[in-house]
């Protein structure tokens, strides 16, 4: 296994907690869980619901894969956590599943828990893979 490399993004979210952007290790890249939080002004209010919570937290995941070369394509899997699962899981869904195209949706676990950082309804994380050198 090759040593791992430890991202933080420029321009990226603001961390919540000590940890790193993403991790990268033999073309597997794990992105930390990203919450609501806006890159521009990480100290502004959280968006109101969870439709909006579910696009900033999707667009967080775009810069960070972003600044490591990658898209929404290159996920393999994802990990979704919601503080008010039932209320709240059809709508996250909806917009969920408007950033993948129907025939390319990663694999996903999403489970309900009793609380998230900064007081969110959402979290993300992710597992990406980079194409091998020379893959179209």
């Amino acid at each position: 296994m090759s040593a791992p490399l430890f991202h933080m993004i420029a321009g990226g979210p603001r961390p919540v907690a000590p940890f790193s952007h993403a991790v990268e290790a033999d073309g597997w890249v794990f992105l930390t869980g990203q919450m609501p939080t806006d890159p521009a002004a990480p100290d502004a209010p959280l968006p109101a619901g969870i439709e909006a919570q579910t696009r900033r937290v999707m667009e967080n995941l775009r810069v960070v894969l972003g600044g490591l070369g990658l898209d929404l394509s290159h996920v393999i899997q994802c990990r979704c956590y919601l503080t008010e699962f039932e209320r709240d899981y059809a709508a996250f869904n909806a917009v969920y599943q408007s950033f993948f195209p129907p025939d390319r949706r990663p694999a996903r676990t999403t489970v309900g828990v009793t609380a998230l950082a900064v007081g969110a309804l959402v979290e993300i994380d992710m597992v990406a893979r980079r194409p091998a050198e020379g893959a179209a």
